[in-house]
């Protein structure tokens, strides 16, 4: 009796658990189907990653209705660009230093949270903060790609690692701050760390095990060898003869693939872009001479094999730190009366490109944000028509856009309501400067120009006109007619991700601390909802029991901050949050504190050191984390740190690598401690002044 009860149960179990529908039940089909329903399958939404929704009961209409839902507190103030994924009713979401957590898409309550235990010290070889821009989700799996170069695949149900593979070469300088995409089984990602020196590649791995399946590299074996991989082929028929000198091979030549892909099912393609070489500067990358594919590229490849399809190079001999990694949308346009199967992208170099993505043909390229490096692109060549001294051989150029670009990471959108495509493009200039002979440093950027011209003036009136030239500009783009519709400019031009509704609205955040819903129109403000934080992710939106709801990680951060924090306002680092809003909301979240640093009492403090040669030695090696003239970015103003009172103990830290754990590392390859002790007077000597300014 008690064997048949006990079966009975088992039975029912089983019935019941086949019934019920798996975590993360994500697949090819659904993500096809994708652009009807009320889910967000992927951190594009779907594989055209359009990030365009259908859901319209949150419209034009009652936007000015929208309150918060409910929100939740990360534990960490570092910046926050990944976008939410939902899949029936659970919301996946990785945060700063690439955890993870599965919440109750209704509620906020949380699931389960996964920390992969990235080492501290490996901040140091991030370029713009520690973040993360979101997970994949496929058949009861949840992807993430760790700072440290691990893919890491975690139970939906659970949050428990199933497996975890190193994807990177851990003697060297890669990171990964990029989300995974998923195709026919398979987990596609790439990484970074092409300013530190690394030679990029994208790779294939299984779902099911973590198995490689094919890697193709984007830049071309220092050795002169062939790797063995799915690039051999065409590396040897058309990139190898594209590079010069010897600069690149010590450098490993960067071409990173750390953000953009996107996949047509229909043609069997996916479609990478490509990031800058290493160093920027091409007179010392590659000797002045040759393309040097695949930098600043996007590539087309077939997601079985990593075989080579077509690539359409955005900017040639690249020089400028202008990456073709920004985000890549699919769209059927029709040009000219005939229908064009599209790939749209706005690259940092200030052209939107449409492109024919089953043959790379080049359409159309149009400058959408201020630029004065080219005077437009030749259409018989597809290649950009350069003004004198662009290149900065023998003196100086200040050149619009600059290393942060027309448009970085921050995703665009395209709506298949207006038919355009809303891009958070800016305006931010930058003075290119040659340099003599070129150094690998191996704690440091290799760029090839020289930073210390991205130092800021005293002079009040000159930072002032500086300030005017730096904007953010969200541009409602026709990508058909290649021209603005309509244009809404921001105070700070640190711009933050779109999303776009079949409810008539555009959603963008802001930097200095606010979401905002615009009509897709014309960019009427409807609705804006302070933050406090700023805000540079996308959102994303999704409906659950007849209710839509709109998401959005806030948190401010990446390289905007890195490089130019006192044209943003130096905001202070406060907690990450993620907010979900919804019409009617009530729910409130507790005000930040925001804890005002007194100034640190600097009478009788000194140093022996030469803060003329500390200027030199900060911007060539701190300012990457601690913002130009020690003006603090996403990291503590270092004006105002006990740090800089005792040379002991700056040294402890710099040279001594006190506080690895919190990403400071030893310097002491690359600064002896007489540079250390020249950096601590510099700052010092900021510090004073910033303290008689106020």
């Amino acid at each position: 009796m008690k064997i048949t009860k006990l079966v009975l149960a088992v039975a029912v179990t089983a019935a019941l658990a086949a019934c019920s529908p798996k975590a993360g039940n994500v697949d090819g089909a659904r993500l096809a189907k994708a652009t009807a329903d009320g889910e967000w399958l992927a951190v594009g939404r779907t594989y055209d990653e359009q990030r365009y929704s259908p859901l319209t009961k949150i419209n034009t209409g009652n936007v000015n209705q929208l309150g918060l839902a409910w929100y939740h507190e990360f534990d960490t103030n570092r910046g926050q660009e990944a976008t939410p994924v939902v899949v029936d009713g659970v919301m996946y979401v990785s945060t700063a230093w690439s955890k993870v957590y599965a919440l109750d898409a209704k509620t906020g309550a949380q699931k389960w949270a996964f920390d992969p235990k990235v080492d501290g010290g490996k901040a140091v070889d991030a370029c713009c903060d520690v973040v993360n821009r979101g997970v994949a989700v496929w058949k009861g799996k949840v992807y993430v790609g760790a700072l440290d170069g691990r893919l890491i695949a975690l139970d939906a149900a659970t949050g428990k690692q199933v497996w975890s593979v190193q994807t990177t070469d851990t003697s060297k300088p890669y990171t990964i701050t990029g989300a995974p995409r998923v195709v026919k089984d398979k987990v596609l990602i790439g990484n970074g760390g092409a300013e530190y020196g690394v030679r990029g590649y994208v790779s294939a791995y299984d779902v099911n095990t973590g198995k490689m399946v094919w890697r193709f590299y984007t830049a071309p074996n220092p050795q002169g060898k062939p790797d063995g991989a799915a690039s051999d082929k065409i590396m040897a028929e058309k990139a190898a003869g594209t590079w010069f000198g010897d600069v690149w091979k010590q450098t490993g030549g960067g071409a990173t693939v750390w953000d953009s892909m996107a996949y047509d099912p229909d043609l069997d393609i996916v479609y990478f872009g490509v990031g800058n070489g290493t160093p920027w500067n091409h007179l010392k990358r590659s000797e002045g001479k040759g393309d040097n594919l695949f930098v600043s590229s996007i590539l087309a490849l077939k997601p079985d094999t990593g075989e080579y399809v077509w690539h359409y190079q955005t900017t040639p001999g690249e020089s400028w730190d202008y990456t073709a990694t920004q985000h890549i949308i699919l769209a059927d346009l029709k040009i000219e009366g005939k229908p064009v199967k599209a790939l749209m992208q706005a690259p940092k170099n200030g052209f939107f490109y449409v492109i024919d993505r089953a043959t790379g043909k080049l359409i159309s390229a149009k400058g959408y944000a201020p630029q004065t490096w080219t005077t437009g692109v030749d259409m018989k060549t597809g290649r950009p028509i350069e003004t004198p001294g662009a290149r900065y051989k023998d003196a100086p150029s200040m050149q619009f856009p600059g290393p942060l670009g027309a448009h970085n990471w921050h995703p665009m959108s395209y709506s298949q309501q207006t038919g355009l495509v809303y891009i958070p493009a800016q305006a931010s200039p930058f003075a290119y400067t040659n340099i003599g002979e070129f150094k690998y440093n191996p704690n440091g950027w290799n760029v090839g120009t020289n930073l210390l011209a991205n130092a800021l003036p005293d002079d009040k009136a000159t930072l002032a006109a500086i300030k005017a030239m730096n904007r953010g500009l969200l541009v409602a783009w026709d990508p058909v007619a290649q021209k603005p519709r309509w244009t809404v400019e921001h105070p700070y031009f640190w711009n933050a991700g779109i999303m776009s509704t079949a409810g008539g609205l555009v959603f963008q955040g802001a930097a200095e601390g606010k979401f905002v819903a615009y009509d897709a129109a014309n960019g009427k403000v409807l609705w804006e909802y302070k933050t406090t934080n700023g805000v540079i992710a996308a959102p994303s939106t999704y409906e659950i029991d007849g209710e839509q709801y709109v998401a959005i990680l806030v948190g401010y951060g990446g390289g905007g901050p890195v490089s130019a924090s006192v044209l943003l306002g130096n905001q202070q680092r406060l907690p990450g949050r993620l907010m979900v809003f919804k019409l009617g909301g009530k729910a409130t979240q507790p005000a930040y504190e925001i804890d005002e640093v007194p100034a640190l009492d600097l009478t009788g403090v000194s140093s022996a050191g030469d803060a003329k040669a500390g200027f030199a030695r900060f911007h060539e090696n701190c300012q990457v984390c601690h913002g130009p003239n020690a003006s603090g970015a996403y990291l503590p103003d270092l004006k105002k740190s006990q740090m800089i009172v005792s040379a002991d103990n700056f040294k402890s830290v710099v040279i001594d690598g006190a506080r690895k754990a919190n990403g400071m590392v030893s310097f002491a390859k690359t600064l002896s401690v007489k540079d250390a002790e020249d950096i601590r007077a510099y700052i010092i000597s900021e510090a004073k002044k910033s303290q008689a300014a106020q």
